[in-house]
């Protein structure tokens, strides 16, 4: 439980604030002010995540994304401004992703054991998940924003979670702004963001994972100041059937979990909403299509490739140098310092 009395921070010192969410647990490494109240600080971070958690967690029955599941199609639902944010910005990834990020994959989720539902797959559930939604997101789900509403034009179950954690990050990112802090690494799963540099002016260093399963290992260190980045990849969440893994991200057009060559996708962004779907979506596309994706879209992405000759690298923007395997991106360091570990 937060500490109710004023906890100032010591200038000059760095402070890390942390809490339970979503199944994970959110961070905060913040260097203090003086005037800063550290347990008003924690306070309203935690209360910003599970406000997002009871809006938009496909394992809360009574959250607003699952009342909106539950209604019939062409029934308006009333929701609040935050998942209407989210349920916009998913819907415009979906359609100028031609389908490769999809929140509309609720179904497919549950029918292949990564939901509330199941833990293994079963073959019915999916078969009648492929006949739920045949068509894309955007095209079944209107929004009006004004109203503070959404309806379904078909049936629909959504699923949020390709982009409600980077959405998290972005809003304690806005809580860290309000208490006045100028220098911050906010954290939660693989989704982080810098609130500035840090105070002596660095950038923060985060590290990138080695695509493992079962092996937590560093490949990189990637540099933030006022920059978000998030990594989608198919080696922490699985199930194992037999002698197949199956990754617990969906390729809706397809009705199956993602399987190609990408082990990883890394993506630099303004806001942690959108490095969150757009790695989502450039994991879903794979090698050929995700890199035409990133390269019209304008993105800053590393791919980290399964090659029979081990890991290549396949990098734009300011990862454009990461091209061969081992190869260094602008924005890539092999020398990890001060890291914080994505997961």
């Amino acid at each position: 439980m937060p500490k109710t009395s004023s906890e100032p921070a010591v200038p000059g010192t760095r402070t890390t604030l942390h809490g339970p969410t979503m199944g994970t647990r959110w961070s905060a490494s913040v260097d203090a002010d003086a005037s800063l109240d550290l347990a008003a600080l924690r306070r309203d971070l935690a209360a910003a995540v599970q406000q997002i958690d009871e809006q938009m967690s496909p394992w809360k029955p009574d959250s607003d994304l699952m009342r909106l599941n539950r209604a019939p199609v062409d029934a308006w639902v009333e929701l609040p401004a935050g998942i209407l944010e989210v349920l916009a910005c998913a819907l415009d990834i979906n359609r100028l992703s031609a389908g490769a990020f999809d929140p509309g994959v609720g179904a497919l989720v549950d029918a292949w054991g990564f939901g509330a539902v199941r833990d293994t797959p079963d073959a019915e559930a999916i078969r009648s998940a492929r006949q739920l939604a045949p068509r894309p997101a955007h095209e079944c789900l209107e929004l009006d924003r004004p109203a503070g509403r959404a309806r379904k034009r078909a049936p629909l179950q959504l699923d949020l979670c390709g982009i409600a954690k980077g959405y998290a990050v972005d809003r304690m990112a806005a809580m860290l702004q309000q208490h006045g802090v100028q220098h911050a690494l906010v954290a939660l799963d693989g989704e982080l963001r810098a609130v500035g540099g840090q105070a002596s002016g660095a950038p923060w260093a985060v590290a990138l994972e080695q695509p493992e399963a079962g092996r937590r290992a560093v490949h990189g260190v990637i540099e933030l100041q006022d920059l978000a980045v998030a990594t989608s990849g198919d080696y922490r969440r699985y199930l194992q059937v037999g002698d197949a893994r199956l990754a617990h991200t969906m390729d809706a057009r397809h009705a199956a979990p993602v399987n190609n060559a990408v082990a990883s996708v890394t993506v630099l962004a303004r806001t942690c909403m959108h490095a969150d779907a757009w790695a989502t979506a450039l994991l879903v596309a794979g090698p050929g299509e995700g890199l035409g994706l990133a390269q019209r879209m304008g993105l800053e992405a590393l791919f980290l490739l399964r090659r029979p000759q081990g890991l290549v690298e396949m990098g734009l923007g300011r990862f454009g140098a990461s091209t061969v395997p081992g190869g260094i991106g602008a924005s890539l360091n092999k020398s990890p310092r001060n890291t914080n570990a994505k997961a």
